[in-house]
């Protein structure tokens, strides 16, 4: 993992500490706005370490054509993903890579693949239209599977949702929204 991802980790990291920004964000895609603090977990396997990303967020748009800037509490942007059907872009302070879609760009970030355009409607609270999903039953919490992932709604009512893929290697998504 650290061969894989140490640059932009690093680069994150360098950037929260307040020693780097991006330059202020270009036009925001149409759609919601939805923020709040994010904290990713991958845990350890036999050949990678465990490792976290923490960070507020800023995600807008669609599935389809949107951006996701990972600021520092400062509120300085230290990471943005940018992506449309024509291309998909992670701008950091260390300068611009290009990928292939939504799931490469987040390996390369975190280590693994993230199902960014299931986590529009998730953040909502409601499974995505693109994929089958089940909801949990009793004594489960409240929420749904969908994509190999547990999304626990149990406390939505308080702006906060964990979504957990338990395949290994083991990745805990937990998000705090912030008030609308």
């Amino acid at each position: 993992m650290i061969v894989r991802v140490s640059g932009v980790y690093a680069a994150l990291m360098l950037a929260l500490t307040g020693c780097s920004t991006l330059t202020p964000p270009d036009e925001t895609p149409s759609g919601e706005l939805l923020a709040g603090r994010m904290s990713v977990q991958v845990a350890a396997t036999e050949t990678e370490p465990a490792h976290n990303l923490t960070a507020s967020f800023e995600l807008s748009g669609t599935p389809q054509r949107g951006r996701l800037d990972m600021n520092t509490p400062l509120g300085s942007t230290v990471a943005r993903a940018r992506w449309s059907p024509e291309t998909v872009v992670l701008d950091t302070p260390q300068g611009q890579t290009r990928h292939a879609n939504l799931d490469e760009l987040t390996r390369a970030v975190v280590g693994e693949a993230l199902p960014v355009p299931a986590l529009f409607d998730w953040l909502r609270g409601r499974p995505w239209p693109g994929a089958i999903s089940v909801a949990t039953a009793p004594p489960e919490p409240t929420g749904f599977s969908q994509l190999g992932w547990r999304v626990d709604l149990s406390r939505f009512d308080e702006s906060r949702l964990t979504a957990r893929r338990a395949a290994p290697p083991v990745v805990t998504v937990q998000v705090k929204l912030d008030a609308p």
